[in-house]
Formats: structure tokens, C-alpha cells, sequence
């Protein structure tokens, strides 16, 4: 990700204001850490007001540790302002689409007379009628009609797509626009409570919800401060009892620079850049708590047809009868076929075309097509007296009126076996042979499971084929389980086994009948084309309705968890660092044995402190990009994964903090800061 995509132009300004804004203590208080340390620097400035009124001798570096305690503060502030900006940002492209629009008020379906009204004015089961041109005003069901609408202004996508009543494509929504025909819609959402309003409000980071995670985070850090805070305060009679005074402002530094800052001031940081990652991939999610769950998930349960098939039985072999050549077979496929403006009829013709070559898609002289109709089974064409068929095998048996050809049987019945659907050609009263239609499985599904294997994620294909079609086509897939002849309560039934057996589970799913599963899923993921109350039971809405958008989904929700984890981890061993340079400075004037605990050589107990203080500052500034984009997550064992977390960022923590202190504190030696 490009440093633009990670910051868009112009957000930097606006975070600086913000941090500032952001040092009210109503707000602050969200923080723990945060809020203490702004407390501490509050009280520190204060005293090293003091101390310079009356002209003490360390009041110059007293107000050098108060500036670095405000400013580790505003850069915690500056971190989840830019966070926030890229939401904010978003939300205002997706403000920009939600007008004020007149719209045609209509009393019944059959009114010929709209009235015009303001779309604010709307309530929910009331008609309107939009025409090419004119704008959705809010979420509504179709109706009556069928039109383009052209829906980028929420997804991106410049194609326009079909909407008509009835069906799982009768869902549209605010915001887009009628390119062609006309649409009776009936509106389906409160005032304010529209999908393009929620979409708004979970994009704005600001005000989303702390997840569980997140919260069990917060509460570690409370505590860790609450620990550190108690070693402070008894460190001072400790120092008294061994003849030596600590100025209150040095236990200040010691304090801030001890408790886990660094994670503090980018957990708010790396929880909204997870939302927003999900955002960017065109998935909106209804709270953070679903895409922590997806970074969790055990059991992934995905449709069949169009998330791992292309989702139409292609033509994949022609298999002739005794005595007939597979030209002969396909030249009498294809003519069958020219007609056929099915998935499967087309792709039989683009079948012998790659057997044959370019053939001439004009259809026979005098010909006539036969259309397939679900009392025949059968399609065609007839000219010249030629009759050719093509269709289910007992269609084509009664067709001709003699049975298939036992070696052509066994060949039909071996292509059921496979997940595939056999279709007999037949001209006049003989069976020229079969045509192998499958399901094609979408390129690199195989390997995007296997990923998730090593997740340690179980994939299940949901399907309504029978076990035998389905068992081939899991096979080839290579998802680990599947459940034929699906219906909406083995769907329920199957997630909630999952959940009992302590698992997490994602689905995906875009009809009326996935709803019941979709809100019982820990992660349900709606398609956008799907139908409203799909969208409303799911957790997340997939804007571009891309089924596979799910193994995204749980990408994102690892990244989340690891980065926090990541970041926790560079945090705590941090402090290792700062012991090495504090505690010396602080006791080495009682006790001058403790001279070899400054393995760094810091110039003085002055420097050693300021520059703990300073770096304590930077680092939060230095990771504010890898908290906005996030660890990068590889598909590896919890194991492996706390294995690489703790030799990077564990070791990373151990060792950077000694060469910034040591950079730092040469630096401010340098310039004559102390």
C-alpha cells in the first residue's frame, strides 16, 4: 500500500487540529493509559513551572520532560485522528450521494398520476416511481418493472445491474441511479435509517463500538498502569530510606516512560484501520465485534454455486455413441444449440467451435428452433427434415423411441457419478451421443482453501445437489466437507452444532431463505445484490457481491488481531529498555555500584532520563503507518504465528529502544539540552 492510499492528501492538518481537540478530558478519558499520561504531564508542567519561578537548577530539563510527556500525548491523539480521518473521508464521498431529491409519490401500483414530494418526506411502505435518470432516494423493494441501475456511487462498479420485482434481485438502495426503464418501488427503510445512513455512520470511525478484544486490551493496560503506578509511588520511600531524594517529576517521567504507551496510543488506531481496511475491500461492517470474529472464525460455510463454480454447468467433452465421430457430434451440437441463449447453450457452441474451428452462427435455411420447455425436456432445431435434439436422457430415449446404447449408458452414468450432467444429442431416431456438462470451478479456489487450511480453518460447501454430484465436486474443490440438499433449517442446524462444539463460524449467503443463517453465523456476510432481509440478518455487506469476499473478510480480521498482539508485544518488552536507562540514572548517586547497569553509557542521569522521555514519544509516532496498515498476515499456525511475533517485535522491542535511547541521548548531549 502506498504511502497516499495509507494517508489520503490533506489528512495531516486535519489530525493535528484534532489531536488537540482531542486533549479535552471527556474524550481523553476513553484511554486509560492515554488519559494518565495526560494527567502526569498536566502535573509534571505544573512543577516544572515551579521550579523554574524559583530558579532551580534542573527546571530547564523539568520543562524539556513536560514538552515530551504533551507531545507522547498529542502523537497518541494525532494516531487515532488519522484513523478517523479515512473513515471520515469515506463517509463524506458517500454524504455527497445522499441529496435532497423530489420524487414521484405514488397512491397505489396502478396510479398514473404521482405526486411530486420531497424524498426526506418518505415513510416506510409508501410507492414511488423512479425513471431513467433519477436518483433511489432511500432503500426500496421493486415491485413492478425491470431497469439498469447504475449503483458505482456505493460499490465502485461502473456496470450497471439489473433490477426487477420478485426474486433476490428486487433490493435497491439510496443513493444510486436509474440508467434505464422505470421502477415502482415501495420504501423499506425509517427516515435516517437507510443502508447509505448506516453505511455513514460505521465508516466514521469515531463512533463505532470497542469489541471484546479490544476491551480485554484495554483492561490489561489499566491494570499493567495501575502495577507500575504502585511501584512509583513505594519506589520513593524505598529512595528516602537510602538517603536519596527523587524529584517528583523524574517518578513522572519514570512512570510514563514504564506503562505501555506505545499500544495505548494506537489501539484506537489499529482497531478503526481494521474497520477500514474491510471499508477499502468494499465490505461494510455492521460493528468492529464482526471483524474481530472473522480473525477468529474455525468453520467457514460457503455456497456452492457462484462462490466456488462459476455458478452455470459448462460444456466440458463431447463423448460420441458407437459409429459416430465426436465432429459428427459436435457439428450436431452446435446446431442444436445456435438457438439456445442459455449459459449451457452457449457454451456448447463455444465447445465445437474450439473442436471445429469458427463456424457460421446462421442458422440453417428454413430452419425452426425448437425451445426447451419443462414438459419436454428437450431442445433443438428442425430443417430440410432433419430433427435434432438435445436433452435429459429419458427425453431423448422417448424421443428417438429406443433406449440409450449399453456402452453409452455406462459412459452417461459415469459423468453423473462425476458431479456432472450428462445431455443426450439425438437426430431423427438416433442417439448421436452426449454432451458433459460441469460445474467449473472458479481458477485458483483449490489453493485459496488450502490457504485457509493452513489457517487452521475448515471450509464447508453448502449445495442443494444430491450427496454423490456434490462429494465430486467437494472433491475438486478441495474444501473439506459439504452438505448436500441444503435446506434454510439444515443451514441453522449445521452452524449451531458448529457453535456448540466451541467454534466460531462465517457464511456467506444473498437469499431470503440464507437470512435464518446469516444472523445465527458469527460472521454473516450479505451480498449487496441480495435480498433485504438477508442484509439485515448478516454482520457484514459485501458492496461488490463477491461470495469470495469472505476469505478477505477473514484476512482482515487476522491482520487486526495480530497487529494489536504485534504491537502489545513491541510495547511491554520496551520497558526492558528503559529500566537499563532510568533506574541507573535515579540510583546511581546512592549507590555507585549500579554504574554497570548503564550498559548503554548514557552521558548523564540528566540525558538518560530526557532521552527515555523523548523516545518514549517517537516510537508512538514511528508506528502510527504500521498501525494504520496493518502486520502483514501469512497463513501459518498460532504457533508459528506467536513464534514470528515474538522473535520480531518481541526481540524488535528489546533491541531498538537501546539504540534510539543511545541516538537520543547523544543527540541531546550534542545540543547542549542538559
Amino acid at each position: 500500500m502506498s504511502h497516499s492510499e495509507l494517508v489520503p492528501k490533506g489528512l495531516y492538518m486535519a489530525a493535528l487540529k484534532t489531536a488537540f481537540t482531542k486533549l479535552d478530558p471527556r474524550q481523553l478519558m476513553g484511554n486509560a493509559v492515554i488519559f494518565v499520561t495526560a494527567i502526569v504531564a498536566a502535573m509534571t508542567t505544573l512543577l516544572a513551572l515551579r521550579d523554574a519561578a524559583f530558579g532551580a537548577d534542573d527546571a530547564a530539563v523539568s520543562l524539556q520532560i513536560a514538552f515530551w510527556l504533551w507531545v507522547c500525548v498529542l502523537f497518541a491523539n494525532f494516531a487515532e485522528a488519522l484513523a478517523e480521518g479515512r473513515g471520515k473521508a469515506r463517509a463524506d464521498s458517500l454524504r455527497a450521494t445522499k441529496a435532497e431529491t423530489v420524487v414521484k409519490l405514488l397512491a397505489s401500483e396502478d396510479d398514473t398520476a404521482p405526486k411530486e414530494t420531497a424524498s426526506s418526506s418518505l415513510r416506510k411502505g409508501q410507492l414511488v416511481l423512479v425513471e431513467a435518470g433519477d436518483l433511489i432516494p432511500t432503500d426500496a423493494e421493486v415491485v413492478r418493472g425491470v431497469a439498469s441501475v447504475d449503483e458505482s456511487a456505493i460499490t465502485g462498479e461502473s456496470a450497471p445491474v439489473i433490477r426487477e420485482s420478485g426474486g433476490d434481485r428486487s433490493s435497491v438502495t439510496g443513493g444510486t441511479r436509474i440508467v434505464s426503464d422505470s421502477l415502482v418501488l415501495k420504501i423499506t427503510a425509517e427516515p435516517g435509517k437507510s443502508f447509505l445512513d448506516r453505511m455513514i455512520a460505521m465508516v466514521e470511525g469515531a463512533e463505532r463500538q470497542k469489541t471484546p478484544n479490544e476491551i480485554a486490551l484495554n483492561i490489561l493496560l489499566a491494570g499493567l498502569t495501575l502495577i507500575f503506578l504502585l511501584v512509583v509511588v513505594t519506589l520513593e520511600p524505598f529512595a528516602r530510606y537510602s538517603g536519596l531524594v527523587i524529584p517528583v517529576v523524574t517518578l513522572a517521567a519514570l512512570f510514563v516512560t514504564l506503562i505501555p504507551t506505545t499500544i495505548g496510543g494506537l489501539l484506537s488506531a489499529i482497531g478503526i484501520a481494521g474497520m477500514d481496511r474491510l471499508v477499502r475491500a468494499n465490505v461494510i461492517a455492521k460493528s468492529g465485534r464482526a471483524v474481530e470474529a472473522a480473525g477468529d472464525v474455525d468453520t467457514l460455510l460457503l455456497d456452492k454455486t457462484g462462490t466456488i463454480t462459476f455458478g452455470n454447468r459448462m460444456a466440458d467433452a463431447f463423448v460420441p455413441a458407437r459409429g459416430v465421430s465426436e465432429r459428427q457430434l459436435a457439428q450436431a451440437a452446435f446446431l442444436a444449440s445456435l438457438a439456445d441463449e442459455t449459459p449451457e447453450g452457449k457454451s456448447i457452441v463455444d465447445l465445437a467451435e474450439r473442436l471445429l474451428g469458427a463456424l457460421d452462427h446462421q442458422p440453417e435455411p428454413g430452419s425452426e428452433p425448437v425451445a426447451f420447455s419443462a414438459q419436454t425436456r428437450l431442445s433443438g432445431v428442425d430443417f430440410s427434415g432433419t430433427r435434432l435434439r438435445k436433452g435429459a436422457t429419458d427425453s431423448i430415449e422417448a424421443f428417438v423411441g429406443t433406449p440409450t446404447d449399453p456402452a453409452l449408458r455406462a459412459k452417461v452414468d459415469e459423468i453423473a457419478r462425476s458431479g456432472g450432467t450428462p445431455l443426450l444429442v439425438a437426430e431423427n431416431d438416433r442417439i448421436l451421443g452426449a454432451i458433459h456438462l460441469k460445474d467449473v470451478i472458479k481458477p485458483g479456489m483449490r489453493e485459496r482453501f488450502a490457504e485457509l487450511r493452513a489457517m487452521g480453518i475448515r471450509t464447508v460447501m453448502i449445495t442443494g445437489d444430491n450427496p454423490l454430484t456434490a462429494a465430486a465436486i467437494a472433491a475438486e474443490a478441495g474444501v473439506d466437507d459439504f452438505l448436500a440438499e441444503a435446506t434454510p433449517e439444515m443451514k441453522l442446524e449445521y452452524i449451531r452444532r458448529e457453535q456448540e462444539g466451541g467454534r466460531l463460524v462465517a457464511m456467506c449467503g444473498d437469499g431470503s431463505n440464507d437470512a435464518p443463517a446469516l444472523a445465527q453465523a458469527d460472521v454473516g456476510v450479505a451480498m449487496n445484490l441480495g435480498t433485504p432481509a438477508a442484509k439485515e440478518a448478516a454482520n457484514l455487506i459485501d458492496l461488490d457481491s463477491d461470495p469470495t469476499k469472505l476469505i478477505e473478510v477473514v484476512m482482515v480480521g487476522k491482520q487486526l488481531l495480530i497487529s494489536r498482539g504485534a504491537l502489545t508485544t513491541f510495547s511491554i518488552a520496551n520497558d526492558v529498555a528503559k529500566y537499563f536507562a532510568i533506574l541507573p540514572a535515579i540510583f546511581v548517586a546512592a549507590f555507585p555500584g549500579l554504574g554497570v547497569l548503564n550498559i548503554m553509557s548514557l552521558s548523564s542521569p540528566q540525558s538518560a532520563l530526557l532521552s527515555a522521555v523523548i523516545f518514549n514519544a517517537l516510537v508512538i509516532f514511528a508506528l502510527i503507518p504500521l498501525a494504520l496498515r496493518g502486520v502483514k498476515y501469512t497463513p501459518a499456525s498460532a504457533a508459528a504465528l506467536l513464534r514470528r511475533n515474538l522473535i520480531i517485535y518481541g526481540l524488535g522491542g528489546l533491541i531498538v529502544p537501546f539504540v534510539g535511547i543511545k541516538a537520543i541521548d547523544l543527540a541531546v548531549t550534542a545540543f547542549g539540552l542538559v
